[in-house]
């Protein structure tokens, strides 16, 4: 009996581990040499500008751990840039507590971003990136205040502060 069920333990592990190739899609590191984005980067280039959690996050498409950036609590008069290349993103006039754990707000600067479809981990949900380098922020959803009802859901690690 106790062989039936490791081999049944075996066989999920196994059997997640080949289906995870198709929830997660290692191919999304984005804005390379050949991408359409501004500014365009080679992996090791990225590597040498950003740190470790910052080139997890806008290059390799990861997500902070919530309540982990100081971000998420600053409500100082200012503008919050790309990490990855200084891009304005968007004004503190737009930021709002979400209670998510993560930097959130109602509208970003006009221009500013780039979304496209994430359909990982069997979700399907609306990726949001910087426009001019194409670093992952994070994610918008439906649900956040007026005006627009948008939820811009960022990594902290993604976006730098510049107070006003």
């Amino acid at each position: 009996m106790k062989r039936r069920y490791f081999l049944e333990a075996g066989g999920v592990i196994l059997g997640g581990g080949w289906l995870s190739q198709y929830l997660i899609d290692k191919s999304k590191v984005i804005a390379t040499a050949s991408s359409k984005f501004e500014i365009t980067k080679t992996e090791e280039e990225w590597r040498k500008i950003l740190t470790p959690p910052e080139f997890y996050v806008l290059r390799q498409h990861g997500t902070e751990r919530p309540r982990s950036s100081s971000l998420d609590k600053q409500y100082a008069k200012g503008t919050y840039i790309c990490a990855g290349c200084n891009l304005p993103l968007f004004k503190s006039e737009t930021k709002f507590n979400s209670g998510t754990g993560w930097p959130s707000f109602y509208a970003p600067i006009p221009g500013a971003i780039a979304t496209s479809a994430d359909n990982s981990f069997l979700m399907r949900r609306t990726e949001v990136h910087c426009s001019r380098c194409g670093g992952h922020l994070g994610h918008v959803f439906n649900d956040g205040p007026k005006p627009t009802g948008k939820r811009y859901c960022m990594n902290g690690v993604a976006l730098k502060f510049v107070e006003a």
